[in-house]
């Protein structure tokens, strides 16, 4: 079973040791186009040039090396739209053992290719997290094989949170950090890295108007899951995981993006600063732009958190 335990800072720290001989150390990214055009200083975080192409790497190594060697050499199963089942497969190729990754029905090319490309055996699913789920049972029934859950695992989501520790460590302090959110791994890690490093600093998630079920949870104090993601941001469309609605509640804020804007700000940040990220990624300037008061005159971090594009259906391609 997957440990959805809650994560500590001991957690973040000891994850950043963990992975620190198989991860890059992402660069920073600066424009001052972009700083004129939200009215705030921007430090992204380039995770879309991590292994596998995205943050999520951090955390499926993290979880990978956790396991103890008995477990580990049964191998690792997952579900994921691309990024993490990418990072899954990549991440138990350096320890060298099996990766199964299922993966919904109409998931990204490019993604599929990327986990393909790492050695991972695909199985397929509808498209509902219910199908991805039951795949992941059958699948651990049949091998043996380690759940490594995409953003619910303590594992998963202390490794996420060493993208905003670096970058905390690196360029801070900052007034806020903007991160996405979908599943909230990357956020509740981050949420991990401020509590650890620089408290002070306002934690904000981007999160699609077609699957906002963060902003709903975080308002209501409860997880409200019922709803169908309808969203370009394919790797936001996951529910809101438990621990994770946990670590988030009473520290973070939401802003929904509608997916024009995203697309607006994933064509702004190819044509400026020349990075190919994807909309997952690029809505967390969309949220900045959308509300520039919000964010006037202060020291931003941003995580850009991946660039798994599908080259042959950009989403401007037709306009």
């Amino acid at each position: 079973m997957t440990d959805s335990s809650l994560p500590c800072v001991d957690d973040l720290l000891a994850a950043a040791a963990r992975i620190a001989p198989h991860a890059s150390v992402t660069p920073v990214l600066q424009s001052q186009v972009l700083d004129a055009l939200s009215g705030a200083r921007l430090a992204f975080k380039a995770e879309h040039l991590q292994r596998g192409g995205a943050f999520k790497f951090r955390g499926a190594c993290n979880a990978v090396w956790a396991l103890p060697e008995a477990v580990a050499a049964r191998g690792v199963v997952t579900h994921s739209s691309g990024n993490h089942g990418a990072a899954l497969a990549l991440a138990a190729r350096t320890r060298g053992i099996a990766c199964h990754v299922v993966v919904p029905e109409g998931a990204v090319a490019a993604k599929l290719a990327n986990i393909v490309r790492h050695g991972a055996t695909l199985w397929r699913c509808d498209p509902t997290i219910a199908a991805r789920e039951a795949m992941c049972a059958q699948v651990e029934a049949e091998t043996g094989a380690t759940l490594v859950h995409p953003y619910a695992d303590s594992h998963v989501i202390a490794g996420q949170g060493t993208a905003a520790l670096e970058l905390l460590g690196s360029q801070g302090p900052f007034d806020t950090l903007v991160v996405p959110v979908g599943g909230g791994g990357l956020a509740a890690g981050t949420r991990l890295a401020l509590q650890a490093v620089s408290p002070v600093t306002r934690l904000v998630l981007a999160e699609p108007e077609g699957a906002a079920d963060t902003a709903r949870s975080l308002a209501a104090g409860e997880r409200r899951l019922d709803f169908t993601p309808d969203t370009i941001c394919d790797g936001l469309r996951g529910t809101l995981g438990a621990p994770n609605f946990a670590l988030l509640q009473g520290a973070a804020e939401v802003i929904t993006v509608d997916d024009a804007a995203t697309v607006a700000a994933m064509r702004l940040l190819w044509q400026v600063l020349k990075q190919v990220v994807e909309p997952s990624s690029a809505i967390a300037l969309a949220a900045i732009l959308s509300q520039p008061a919000r964010f006037a005159g202060q020291r931003v971090g941003v995580v850009l958190s991946g660039g798994n594009v599908d080259l042959n259906a950009l989403p401007w391609a037709a306009a």
